[in-house]
């Protein structure tokens, strides 16, 4: 079997090794053995790139992150207008609810990580703001905040439902969230008359 000196995609697939178990058996389920045997390469090799598991868990879920960034970057980098805006959020909603359980799954198992272990809050934040980073470029920073929080309240829901609403109320959520009027030299957000359905927007 090849070293790490000849083998220079070796640390690429242990991190890619250690998502993939994660994914199927949860944080709980990762070991260095398991991940060695999953990623093909000798038990050495853990210690040989990672300083621990803590390290690899890290480095890991930060490849993950920088995935769903990029699917950010993806749908917000085009759009000209507030409308387009708007629309490329409702996708990028149903793109993460519909195309990937593997992403779904490997965000919970983040979140709970997060919750456990106040170490890896960090990595959480500094996801969460990067995220932000991409939705300022049409919002401003507090609505992209909520919004920020929309996205991801509604992408799990639309993947845990066994009836996830449609595109059209992904698309009035995000319209309510990100149209804003003025009353009395205030900004504030102005929402839409039409009422909101029974089992839409609070329960999938």
């Amino acid at each position: 079997m090849a070293t790490g000196h000849t083998d220079p995609q070796r640390r690429a697939r242990i991190i890619a090794a250690t998502l993939d178990l994660i994914a199927d058996d949860g944080v709980a389920g990762v070991s260095h053995r398991r991940i060695a045997t999953r990623a093909g390469v000798p038990l050495g090799s853990m210690t040989y790139h990672f300083g621990g598991i803590d390290d690899l868990l890290r480095e890991a879920f930060r490849h993950f992150t920088d995935h769903i960034v990029a699917l950010f970057d993806t749908h917000l980098a085009p759009p000209a207008d507030r409308d387009q805006a708007r629309a490329a959020v409702a996708d990028l909603i149903h793109t993460l609810s519909e195309k990937s359980r593997r992403d779904l799954v490997l965000t919970q198992e983040l979140y709970t990580l997060a919750a456990r272990r106040p170490a890896y809050r960090e990595l959480t934040q500094e996801w969460m703001a990067r995220s932000r980073t991409h939705l300022e470029r049409h919002f401003d920073p507090a609505t992209a905040r909520q919004l920020d929080a929309l996205i991801e309240g509604l992408t799990l829901h639309r993947a845990l439902s066994p009836a996830p609403h449609d595109r059209a109320l992904t698309l009035e959520a995000v319209t309510r969230v990100t149209t804003t009027g003025r009353r009395d030299g205030q900004e504030v957000t102005r929402l839409s008359a039409t009422p909101v359905r029974r089992g839409g927007l609070d329960r999938g």
